[in-house]
């Protein structure tokens, strides 16, 4: 088996690029069914945020093991192609457009990547808290589709341990500072007053949530929340106080919307240039604040156009964002210390289960022998023979078969020179140099 990972994030791509390739709720289940679909892959993983789309594979080894490190690069880059090719096709896109924004990582570095993106490491606010239950949640999906097994699960639940260790032990989780805190603290940069303005919030997630919280924590009183459906937005408006409506409300609304906040899975802008451009005229040029924190963006990219209307994507709160990375340096460092360790902590239980399937045939020819020499010495009882002298016979029969190709081994490994063999079995059996009575 080997553990895979094809991604591209707000690193490698800008959010024009990570839009594109983003995979919303509805279309994650057949991407997930197509992955299994494809040579050899025996589990899946989608994750897809604003700020990243990663693909976690399991693939069945073909033939022998890489003898060199150069070889080990070219099987990478012979499983990395058709996967790039799969999602470049999933969304109509070409090869050329993906490969030089994607990452592409095999085995442990596989189970790392992932442990720092589950401790928020990864992310483009650094320790931000969310990352870990959207991971949580699309390792969720899979297993409710019945489409990881032990190979997969087995990292995603190491990933999982050494997030909340991280958590516990370092300061990370300290203060923590998110996409919603940040757009927030850009909003308080501009209006340095935000109890007299008017909020639109459009969505009714957890990011909506979030920076409802941070708004109201900041003085903001006045909070309206359109959603698709109305009990959602009711139920996220009434917490805070504030109006709830449909998302056909939101041209009347913009009207009176000093700051419009939105984070929606919508895979079509719901806000666009012309319906902003005649908010403004309303309110006479007033100034409007639009922070899209979506991925797919909920407002078209020309509304940045529309004098008067200051358009920030998820991209664009670096500044904010930079200033929590300086301050959590420190933790960051003990935490990818805890990373390494919890690495080092799969690398062990892999190379444990290595050794499954030699114990298990191991086991099953001595019972083998012990069956056939059993049987012998049944007919021999019954055949009359003495009962002390057939136990002496089986037990030497039994020693005699265990012991007869280790022995084979050891004497043509000593005489090949081959001393670390016997040191092994030295280990393997518990004996000391000379021993030859069990301790």
């Amino acid at each position: 088996m080997a553990l895979l990972l094809l991604g591209i994030n707000h690193t490698t791509a800008d959010i024009a690029l990570r839009e594109r390739v983003a995979f919303p709720p509805e279309i994650v289940a057949d991407a997930l069914q197509q992955l299994l679909a494809l040579e050899r892959v025996n589990e899946a993983v989608i994750v897809s945020t604003c700020n990243r789309t990663e693909l976690y594979l399991d693939q069945t080894d073909e033939g022998a093991p890489p003898d060199s490190e150069a070889a080990r690069n070219r099987a990478l880059v012979d499983r990395q192609q058709p996967l790039l090719k799969w999602l470049a096709d999933f969304h109509a896109m070409s090869v050329e457009d993906l490969s030089p924004c994607s990452y592409f990582c095999g085995g442990e570095d596989v189970v790392r990547h992932l442990m720092k993106v589950s401790c928020g490491l990864d992310s483009m606010v650094l320790g931000e808290p969310q990352i870990l239950g959207q991971i949580k949640s699309a390792y969720a999906v899979s297993q409710d589709l019945e489409v990881v097994g032990s190979t997969l699960g087995r990292a995603f639940q190491e990933a999982f341990s050494i997030a909340k260790q991280v958590r516990t032990d370092t300061a990370i989780g300290e203060n923590p500072v998110s996409v919603a805190y940040a757009a927030v603290n850009l909003a308080q940069r501009i209006f340095s007053d935000l109890a007299s303005l008017s909020v639109l919030l459009i969505g009714a997630g957890r990011t909506v949530e979030l920076v409802a919280r941070h708004l109201v924590d900041k003085g903001a009183r006045k909070l309206v929340v359109a959603n698709r459906t109305l009990h959602n937005a009711l139920e996220i408006a009434g917490r805070f106080e504030g109006q709830g409506v449909l998302l056909a409300d939101i041209p009347e609304q913009l009207v009176h919307a000093d700051i419009v906040v939105s984070s929606t899975n919508s895979q079509l802008p719901l806000l666009g240039k012309g319906t902003v451009e005649r908010a403004l005229k309303q309110r006479k040029h007033k100034p409007m604040l639009l922070i899209d924190l979506a991925v797919p963006r909920d407002i078209e990219a020309e509304v940045a156009a529309v004098a008067d209307a200051y358009l920030y994507s998820i991209d664009d709160i670096s500044e904010v964002i930079e200033d929590s990375h300086k301050s959590r340096a420190d933790a960051a460092a003990q935490a990818q210390s805890i990373i390494e360790r919890g690495v080092e902590e799969y690398r062990k239980q892999v190379r444990a289960l290595n050794a499954v399937a030699t114990l298990r045939a191991f086991r099953s020819r001595a019972d083998a022998m012990r069956d056939g020499e059993l049987q012998k010495a049944l007919k021999l009882l019954e055949k009359g023979e003495p009962a002390p002298a057939v136990l002496e016979a089986l037990a030497r029969a039994i020693t005699n078969k265990l012991t007869h190709a280790p022995s084979v081994q050891m004497k043509r490994a000593s005489a090949e020179g081959r001393d670390d063999l016997l040191r092994l079995t030295q280990e393997l059996y518990g004996l000391g140099d000379g021993d030859e009575s069990p301790k």
